[in-house]
């Protein structure tokens, strides 16, 4: 079999480079040849490879696993951290590997429920005033036209009920009030069960051999217990595209979260449920009696917040005055009189979830005609509600129970991280209590690695100063995998330039550094008609910004004026039109911004990108370094830095006929020991230093 395939293999490649009239690329040779290797010997199966821009990694590894998948009568499961990318494999590498090879292959595309329309939902917002028993609240005028126009597209067949296809786009608050998640959906007892649009989606990937998804699905299935939305992970090759990103991305889904004020608005939102409920259904004595047990939950949930409430508010929180501020436990340590409070509150709230399970389990049996109550016709539209209600009960006990067992820090000896972030409003503030693990690896190894048949995880940057030891770390992996570096085939000394100019001033000292930017990035913006400028911190951005002469200001394109896609289809406008375009945005334009030919061609990065220092989540860890006594800044915070400056970079050139230049306005990475090993880290673009300015 092994032959047979590998043939298989060889073959498809060499169809599809006679297909497309590509020359064989030596990377991309090498990445079949490794996966092909890892992913058909002994377990753990387990391959990572980083592929420098140009090295067409995803042909790659789907010639190398569809191919094998068949061979073994398994699945192969692709993630992408990004819709984008999810929709560029399933759109255009997968049907390009059809048209061009002999594989035989079905492949469907696989998104999260919420970025799907609940047609009930919908539905009832459409008619603007709420439909007469509807438990949604009445849509905002401006909304109801919109919902008008997705409801008859769907019904004409013009539209197929997904968010990312819906052309004329639609406010986050909107759209939010017409989707729904697990917990809110009637499934098979709902009247649109037979044309749901998630449903059909989810039906398309049961079927298909090769699955499409993203990191956040991915995460949300395993949350479930594998295999319930997504191919179990026992049957499946698991490829990890932009890989770099599913550490932060589990942690994102593994960190809880309540608000006091929030849970306090909610617990009276449940009591007034459960007693409209009873009305509509003519109080049927079962429903009487558990909604009088839960008005006593409620009640006692209500006044621990408030106890828990008083304690935090005497918290010693990191900024005094500011809107927004934290106060983290050391290593993790949740103070007693707090946990006191949490105890019994996750005990309240534990008893609220068993009662509001049983007001569903009530509503089942009424829908399906098993249980005997007035206007049971109703029963349908409470579900939902009622589902999420639950949900929202579990949640918030799950993480009163975590600070309640917190006194040590960890729980069932995971580390974590807890800290309370005070918030301020207008008129009014609130509480919001935070646990966050520090090793969200340790899931991703018990949840995914150790289950799957085989794993590739891929990106076009993973290694941190030359090694893989921090990815390996950071996302669970054991050592046994292997690993291999693939660079890019691009000439970089002839294509770019990286630069460090002559500059006075030190990051380290903000106001002077911000000062000394203003002064150079009028100029350095005029080097070329076109530019990208990244900043690492909302303060620095606007304090530049604020300084731009009017000239320049005029062609700038600003971050926090529109959404990414509005703003980088303004600058490709200006661009074709012949005029000068200048980005200037922060982190988030660092990565999977894609702006070939004379779309960027010049990157400017205002410093080093450390971690913000604030971060209570990157403080909890370099706490926990230094209490085994290892050395945070040089295992974490460098390695991190030099990952993110290579991403930055690696903005300028995404094509053979790139060219361009780099400029990083930090002196740090030629004045500092450490300076050294992160210039090693870059690709080998051109280097320029200036002299220092006096």
């Amino acid at each position: 079999m092994e032959d047979d395939y590998k043939a298989l293999i060889q073959g498809a490649y060499s169809s599809w480079l006679e297909g497309r009239g590509f020359r064989p690329r030596r990377g991309q040779r090498e990445m079949i040849a490794y996966v092909t290797r890892a992913l058909s010997g002994e377990r753990p199966r387990l391959c990572v490879i980083e592929a420098g821009t140009g090295t067409g990694k995803t042909a790659a590894y789907c010639l190398a696993v569809i191919p094998l998948a068949q061979a073994l009568g398994l699945r192969v499961l692709i993630s992408t951290a990004t819709v984008a990318l999810q929709e560029q494999v399933v759109f255009g590498d997968l049907p390009d590997l059809q048209a061009h090879t002999d594989l035989d292959f079905d492949f469907a595309l696989a998104k999260g429920r919420r970025r799907y329309v609940c047609l009930k939902r919908l539905d009832e917002r459409r008619y603007g005033d709420g439909a007469q028993e509807s438990l949604l609240e009445v849509p905002e005028p401006q909304d109801v036209p919109t919902y008008q126009r997705m409801y008859a597209a769907f019904e004409q067949g013009d539209w197929n009920g997904e968010l990312d296809t819906w052309d004329e786009g639609v406010r986050p608050r909107a759209w939010s009030a017409v989707t729904t998640d697990h917990r809110g959906c009637t499934h098979n007892r709902c009247g649109f069960f037979g044309v749901c649009p998630f449903y059909q989606a989810r039906r398309e990937a049961e079927e298909a051999r090769v699955v499409v998804a993203n990191h956040d699905l991915v995460l949300a299935d395993l949350g479930l217990g594998g295999g319930v939305i997504l191919p179990p992970p026992e049957e499946t090759i698991l490829v990890v595209d932009e890989a770099h990103h599913i550490a932060d991305k589990a942690r994102e889904h593994l960190t809880a979260r309540a608000r006091l004020r929030g849970t306090r608005d909610w617990l009276e939102q449940v009591e007034t449920t459960v007693g409209t409920c009873a009305q509509h259904f003519s109080r049927p004595g079962e429903l009487v009696e558990l909604a009088s047990s839960l008005a006593v939950d409620t009640a006692v949930a209500t006044g621990l917040i408030r106890d828990l409430d008083d304690l935090a508010g005497q918290l010693d929180f990191d900024r005094a005055w500011e809107e927004r501020a934290n106060c983290r436990f050391v290593l993790g340590r949740v103070p007693g009189e707090i946990a006191d409070v949490c105890d019994p509150l996750s005990g309240s709230l534990g008893s609220l979830t068993e009662r509001l399970a049983t007001f569903q389990g009530y509503l089942e049996e009424v829908s399906k005609g098993e249980r005997n109550w007035p206007n049971g016709y109703l029963a349908e539209d409470w579900l939902g509600p009622a589902g999420q209600l639950a949900g929202r009960a579990e949640e918030a006990a799950s993480l009163f129970r975590d600070y309640a067992s917190g006194t040590d820090g960890g729980v069932d000896g995971r580390l974590m991280a807890r800290w309370v972030t005070r918030l301020r409003f207008e008129n009014d503030a609130d509480l919001e209590f935070v646990s966050a693990p520090l090793q969200p690896g340790e899931t991703l190894r018990e949840q995914l690695w150790e289950r799957c048949y085989g794993a590739l995880c891929t990106s076009g940057t993973m290694r941190a100063l030359g090694s893989f030891d921090r990815f390996l770390e950071k996302s669970g992996l054991p050592d046994a995998s292997s690993r291999h570096f693939i660079p890019s085939p691009f000439d970089y000394p002839r294509l770019a330039s990286f630069n460090v100019p002559a500059m006075r001033s030190d990051p380290r000292d903000a106001q002077a550094h911000t000062e000394e930017i203003s002064e150079l990035i009028p100029e350095l913006l005029e080097l070329e008609p076109s530019a990208l400028a990244l900043f690492s911190s909302w303060r620095q951005f606007r304090d530049v910004v604020a300084a731009l002469p009017a000239r320049i200001r005029d062609r700038c394109r600003l971050q926090d004026e529109g959404s990414k896609q509005a703003l980088l289809t303004a600058h490709r406008s200006a661009v074709d039109a012949g005029e000068p375009s200048y980005i200037l945005g922060l982190a988030s334009f660092a990565e999977g911004v894609d702006l070939p030919h004379e779309y960027c061609r010049h990157v400017i990065i205002a410093k080093l990108p450390f971690a913000a220092p604030d971060n209570p989540v990157e403080q909890a860890f370099a706490e926990w370094l230094e209490s085994q006594g290892r050395a945070p800044f040089f295992e974490v915070a460098l390695p991190e830095a030099a990952l993110r400056l290579v991403q930055a970079c690696g903005r300028l050139i995404r094509h053979e006929e790139d060219r361009g230049r780099i400029t990083l306005l930090d002196r740090r990475i030629v004045t500092l020991r450490y300076g050294r090993s992160i210039l090693e880290s870059l690709p080998p673009y051109r280097l320029e230093i200036g002299s220092r300015a006096d």
